[in-house]
This record gives structure tokens, sequence and C-alpha cells, in this order.
């Protein structure tokens, strides 16, 4: 693999780690597409960092298990900004 792209990937996760943000919001600090920074994290992690990997992966876990929470409050905020 790359060099760049091994540094992305560990930066990313490190990040993740930080700041526990979302893909979304990972790939708009390093300036990539949501997909790359998916399979940075759920493929190419694991190759080179398990430990690291088994961290995130716990992250995204609970990023999955909160989505609908997330979408609700978005959607209440859109409809609460709509009507101001």
């Amino acid at each position: 693999m790359d060099l760049a792209i091994t540094n992305r990937v560990i930066n990313e996760a490190n990040y993740m780690l930080e700041t526990n943000k979302t893909i979304r919001e990972i790939a708009k600090v390093f300036n990539v597409s949501k997909s790359t920074v998916h399979k940075d994290l759920h493929e190419r992690l694991l190759y080179i960092d398990n430990d690291l990997f088994n961290k995130i992966n716990e992250i995204l876990k609970y990023h999955i298990d909160i989505r609908h929470i997330r979408g609700g409050q978005s959607t209440k905020n859109k409809y609460k900004q709509k009507n101001n």
C-alpha cells in the first residue's frame, strides 16, 4: 500500500479516536469522500493496525446504533429552521 494512503488511514483513525466524529465529518476534515473514509477505516486499517481497527470498529458500531437518533434530531432542526 502506498505510504501516503497508509498515513492518511492512520491519521483518520487517530482523529476519530480523539474526536469521536462521524465518517462524514472526517471526510470533510481530510478533504476526501465519505466512501474513501469508510474504505480506509473498514478495510485498509485492518491490514495496517489490528488493535487500532478494533477500537475504531467499536466507535463505528456505536455510530450505527445511534444513527436513528441523530437523524431524528437533524429532521427536527430542519423543520425548526423552516418555521423561523
